[in-house]
This record gives C-alpha cells, structure tokens and sequence, in this order.
C-alpha cells in the first residue's frame, strides 16, 4: 500500500467514526428541538464551513464556470439530498429509535439498485432481485422486531420515515449519477440550498402566526449541534474527498457498511439505548444483500459531491 493510499484510508476512516454517530447526536439535540430545527441550525454551521473550504481552497472562481441549468440541477440535487433526506432522517429519530432509524435508512444502496432499473434504464437481472429479496427481509426483521407472524412495531411512522429517507437518499444519488460538478462546490450548493429550504420551514409559519419560529437552542445542545454541523456534515465532506483522491473505490464503498454496525456501539455507550438481537440480525441480512447486489461489480459510482451516508 502506497503513502497516498494510507492517506486516503485514514481519512476514510475518519469519515465512518463521524458518520456512525449520527444517531447520538440526532437524539441529543432532538431532546429539546424538532427535526426542522435541528436541521436550521446544523445546516447553518454546514453551509459556513463548506464555504469557507471553498475560499481556502481557491475554488471560488469556479462558480462562474456553472450555467443557469447547472444550478438548476444542483438545486434540485441539494433539496433531496441536504433537505429532505434529513427532514425525514431526523424525524424518523424522534420517533423510533436511534438503532432501528440509522440501520433502515441504510436501506438505500439497495434502493439505488431499483431506482437505476426505472430512472437509468438499468438491467433488472437475477442478482438485483435476490438482493432485494434478501435485504426486504432484513428490515422486515428490524420493523417487527424479529416477529414476523405477530407483527410489533416500535414505531410505524418513525421507521416509515427512515425508510422514506432512504428512498430519497437513493433518488438522489441515482440523479446524482449523472452530476459533473466540482465536489467542494457542489456540496457547498446543496447546503446552501439546504439553508433557503429549511429557513423558509422555519420561518414562513411564524410569519403566518402558526408556528414558534426559530428556537435558540439551550446549553446542553449547542454542542451536539456544532458538533453535528461542523464535523459530522461539514468538515466530513474534506476527509470524504480526501479519501476518495487515491483510494481503491471498490474497498471504500464496502468499508462504508461498517457504519451502521459501528453506530450500534455509539448508541449503546452513549444513549444507553439496548440493542434488540432482531436489529443485529437484521443489519446483518441488509448487509448480505448488498454485498450480493456488489457481488461482481468493482466500480462503485457516487453523486458529486455527496457522501456515501
């Protein structure tokens, strides 16, 4: 393994210990704060550290080099992927918990898989439908609880907006394919399109006199909350890319599934949050399909820009 290469994977690996914590800080700050103010607020820090990598990386310029269309398209890229997604993600931890929410929403490589068959033109060949079979089964485990026959749900609607996450998650990186932008500068667009977003959430109901507005958040979560923005969404995107520049795509797109199985350590330390045998389970079998649907490919496309959360 070349210096390069130990670079990239270090980097990589800073990346999934950011990543997998995700979960605890979700929790934390959603003890006091919506899943829309929560987004307001870590998109702000987001949006702040990304720009600020793109001046001290001298890449300001090349927002010139972009036409009406092309930002058009990032728009739109920005609103499923640094909006929506983490509307739907946030709200499915306030509902259910941080295990179940995380591992269901890392659904979505297999959802990818179906989206490029309808969206791409893609092959739907044998592979694809075992996998899809397979990793069904493995969130059904996780949503029952591991009772099939006598259905027990912690929570429906939590685990059917992580779900509904990992769809537009997986819309967004099929659309994303297709994207041939500067990563620095088209993350940074997304999170700024995330911010008009989630600004006009925030702020056209009090406006209307129907909502609170923008909450300050209190002591105890101003931490979680820089932390969330600055690392976990912001300063993450630089070890992303890093990683990328010289690594082996193939090992980085699988060394990804260690997320979800880290994260299940992060919740049991730090949210005393027991971890159900059926969610292990399931995670397992999620896995086993992907690895299958990956099986022969060696080749991982990603969205520009974007992480492969």
């Amino acid at each position: 393994m070349t210096a390069p290469q130990r670079i990239s994977y270090l980097n990589l690996a800073l990346c999934i210990l950011l990543w997998a914590s995700i979960p605890v800080a979700s929790k934390k700050i959603l003890v006091e704060m919506t899943n829309v103010q929560m987004l307001f607020w870590s998109t702000i820090f987001s949006f702040v550290v990304l720009a600020g990598v793109l001046v001290i990386q001298g890449k300001l310029r090349l927002l010139a080099h972009y036409t009406v269309a092309d930002y058009g398209w990032m728009g739109l890229l920005g609103f499923l992927g640094a909006y929506l997604y983490y509307i739907l993600l946030y709200g499915a931890f306030a509902l259910t918990t941080a295990a179940e929410g995380f591992i269901l929403a890392y659904t979505w490589p297999i959802l990818v898989s179906l989206l490029a068959v309808v969206l791409l033109g893609e092959k739907l060949t044998g592979r694809r439908i075992l996998a899809v079979a397979i990793s069904f089964f493995g969130v059904l485990v996780i949503v029952t609880q591991g009772r099939i026959v006598s259905v027990a749900f912690t929570s429906l609607a939590g685990d059917l907006l992580a779900l509904a996450g990992a769809f537009v998650f997986a819309l967004f990186s099929v659309l994303g394919k297709r994207a041939r932008y500067d990563q620095t500068v088209s993350a940074t667009v997304y999170f700024g399109v995330a911010l008009l977003t989630v600004t006009a959430t925030v702020l056209l109901p009090s406006l209307a006199g129907e909502g609170p507005g923008v909450r300050w958040p209190s002591a105890g979560v101003w931490p979680w909350l820089l932390y969330n923005g600055v690392l976990v969404n912001g300063i993450s995107y630089v070890f992303w890319f890093k990683a990328l520049e010289n690594g082996d795509t193939f090992v980085i797109s699988n060394a990804l599934y260690l997320t979800p199985f880290l994260s299940l350590l992060y919740v049991y330390f730090w949210l005393d949050e027991a971890i159900l045998p059926s969610a292990v389970v399931g995670l397992v079998v999620i896995v086993a399909g992907i690895g299958v649907q990956a099986g022969r490919s060696r080749e991982w496309r990603r969205p520009a820009g974007r992480s492969g959360r």
